[in-house]
């Protein structure tokens, strides 16, 4: 059995909002005279969760707090064996909420480079709208994520509830996906199959955040296979959110089973206290998977990236290496 904070890993889904430390957070809410509401292993539902999520980002203020969360963001994956990442980040929102739309990007940016040099870590972003808010927003969110591509913006997505419709956005959709932006949506998370085949269509997503609910269409379940179509899966989130009984319930090795292209997240590590390793962990002790099946994890995960090819081709010979080192 192998280290797994030694296996060199991609970090897909994980939101920087639910990364910031609880020390950190505590800090902030001194600051800014914000109440938190008390972290805990589990939630009940998405809106229990919502709360404290929300409560965290309101901590956010002034451009030194971005700067800070973004360089402890960087040091904290690469204690972790993370070695490229992709975090997501509601930038128009925090824009809109501080009446400064450029600031919060820019100043997560500069954090996110300056971690990068200390770390090794690479890192690149996506900037996600939630689906219950204004289509203005989201082509707010559409015009930030093009004006920063030189400085890691790699694309757009939706998050938030599932059971709001895609339609209203196709046409700012059609719009990213012209200006060479990635597409990654939420779906199959809250909501059902439906929502990942709207992903698919309206939302001409790349990967799916999260995905769990695909079996429930086997004729989903083959496009998402013959087309390669990734899916995000955090089951630790999954678990803490109320969305699944247990981490041996989760359908993680059915969704592998399938022949479906799957990767492994947390999410929002820091409301449920769980690291990339930690996943990784208990997907070998919950569903005993060797380490040879979660080395092919970490391989999808690389692949599944939107990764330079440099990068993807030393991440997957670093994983080779891994695999052929001591147990």
């Amino acid at each position: 059995m192998r280290d797994l904070s030694a296996l060199p890993t991609a970090h897909l889904h994980v939101h920087l909002e639910s990364t910031v430390r609880p020390g950190t957070a505590r800090e902030l809410a001194d600051d800014h005279g914000v109440v938190l509401p008390p972290r805990t292993a589990s939630y009940a539902g998405f809106a229990a969760f919502a709360e404290v999520n929300g409560a965290v980002r309101d901590c956010l203020r002034r451009p030194e707090d971005f700067l800070r969360v973004a360089r402890e963001f960087c040091a904290d994956q690469h204690a972790e064996g993370v070695r490229y990442a992709e975090v997501t980040f509601t930038a128009a929102s925090h824009g809109e909420r501080l009446g400064d739309p450029e600031m919060p990007l820019a100043a997560v940016l500069e954090g996110l480079a300056a971690g990068c040099a200390a770390t090794g870590l690479e890192v690149q972003v996506l900037l996600d709208h939630p689906r219950r808010r204004s289509v203005e927003r989201f082509a707010r969110t559409v015009e930030l994520a093009g004006r920063y591509r030189d400085r890691g913006v790699v694309g757009v997505g939706f998050a938030g509830h599932e059971e709001h419709a895609l339609a209203p956005f196709a046409a700012r959709v059609a719009r990213a996906a012209d200006a060479g932006l990635h597409l990654v949506h939420h779906a199959g998370e809250t909501a059902g199959a439906g929502s990942i085949r709207e992903a698919l269509t309206t939302g001409r997503a790349e990967r799916i955040g999260h995905g769990i609910r695909a079996l429930e269409d086997p004729g989903l379940v083959a496009e998402l296979r013959d087309r390669q179509i990734a899916l995000e899966v955090c089951p630790s989130s999954n678990v803490a959110l109320g969305l699944v009984p247990s981490l041996r319930e989760h359908p993680l090795p059915a969704l592998r089973a399938a022949g479906l292209a799957v990767t492994l997240s947390t999410d929002a590590p820091a409301e449920t206290g769980w690291s990339l390793p930690a996943e990784y962990a208990a997907v070998r002790d919950v569903h005993g998977w060797d380490d040879q099946e979660l080395a092919d994890l970490a391989r999808a995960s690389v692949t599944s990236s939107f990764a330079p090819p440099p990068v993807q081709r030393r991440l997957l010979t670093g994983i080779d290496a891994w695999l052929a080192g001591p147990a």
